[in-house]
């Protein structure tokens, strides 16, 4: 059985970041992601991020990959990918499986930084093949280069939603239309108005109705719906589509927490359920830290800092604090602070401000 310090569960931008601060410090550090390529949502990323420079704004998220790799392959870190946790056992023992073989792994402090899983939507032929999740519609157009069809309805106005639908039109693929259960768009309104520039019809107040087709998608039924987010009668559209995206939230991926006997809690705000965690990210199982949309959803600005605070923890846990790990953690707390005071950000923050609250209890 092999052995470690520090243990990292998943190679996104949350988990490069905890990786890369960790074995910086100076612990030994193994990584595992169950794809061969790290980096999770960002190489599927095309756009260019937001905010302060440090959180690597006016660069694409592909691009951010590429950056945190490099840098992870500058430290010390042994990287497993293509490999699975299926098992966490007593004494923080990981059970490891790639596509030939079934393996163990100890390490003294976990760091669970898994992300999330696309919902679905329940309606009526939900599973004819042309349903996809915008992530999957994202990783096939801009990971593999395939698109996913010629004439798309996208139903939800999130960021993703949004970000996904300009990528389908720059890839020379129709967007019927976006349609949003809520009565106003819920991601940020620049991409929105890339959007209505191109003439796709953004429906606030809808939802699709039913999927048509017998082998396959081939068209859509929309309608309105009212503040109940009930069906308005008589108020039924037909679409010609082959193609239906799905952008309607995230859930975290948490089924390794709730085996390591986490404290685990359904916070609607955060996306469902999720481990307690305090300000260092360590739930109440000592030892166990947790990082990115696992934690919680949330932009990939947020997860990399996360993980940096996760990361400097797990260390300190370790080898004892320093200069330079209350450095890192000052500091991502203080870019954490000023990226939740925007509005965008008031769900997450009642969500952790819940989490908080139960800690007196």
């Amino acid at each position: 059985m092999r052995e470690t310090g520090i243990a990292v569960v998943g190679g996104g931008p949350a988990g490069l970041c905890a990786a890369i601060t960790a074995s910086r410090l100076g612990a030994q550090v193994c990584l595992i992601d169950d794809n061969d390529r790290l980096g999770g949502q960002l190489i599927k990323q095309t756009h260019k991020f937001f905010g302060d420079k440090s959180h690597y704004c006016g660069t694409r998220g592909i691009d951010i990959a590429s950056i945190l790799f490099q840098e992870l392959e500058s430290t010390s870190t042994r990287v497993i990918p293509g490999t699975s946790v299926v098992g966490l056992y007593p004494g923080h023992v990981l059970g490891l499986a790639d596509r030939s073989r079934f393996s163990k792994l100890a390490c003294k402090s976990l760091i669970v930084a898994t992300g999330a899983a696309e919902n679905n939507l329940l309606f009526p032929g939900n599973d004819l093949p042309g349903v996809y999740g915008a992530g999957a519609v994202q990783t096939l157009m801009n990971v593999h280069g395939v698109r996913p069809g010629r004439r798309v309805l996208m139903v939800g106005s999130g960021n993703i939603g949004l970000i996904v639908s300009y990528q389908l039109v720059q890839a020379e693929i129709q967007v019927a239309a976006v349609v949003e259960a809520l009565p106003n768009i819920s991601g940020y309104h620049v991409h929105a108005a890339k959007l209505a520039r191109l003439g796709v019809p953004i429906l606030t107040s809808h939802t699709i109705k039913t999927a048509l087709g017998h082998e396959s998608v081939t068209g859509a039924v929309i309608c309105k719906v009212d503040k109940n987010f009930g069906p308005v009668p008589r108020t039924e559209r037909q679409l010609k589509l082959d193609t239906i995206c799905l952008a309607v939230g995230l859930t975290p991926l948490a089924e390794i927490l709730w085996q390591a006997g986490c404290q685990m809690a359904y916070v609607p705000e955060l996306g469902g359920h999720v481990a307690w965690h305090d300000e260092k990210m360590q739930t109440n199982q000592k030892g166990i830290y947790v990082a990115g949309d696992v934690s919680g959803i949330e932009e990939a600005s947020t997860a990399m800092l996360e993980g940096r605070v996760a990361g400097a923890h797990a260390f300190e846990q370790l080898r004892g604090s320093n200069t330079q790990s209350r450095r890192i953690i000052e500091q991502a707390r203080t870019e954490l602070r000023a990226i939740r005071q925007g509005p965008f950000s008031r769900r997450v923050v009642c969500g952790k401000n819940k989490l908080v609250e139960m800690a007196g209890k």
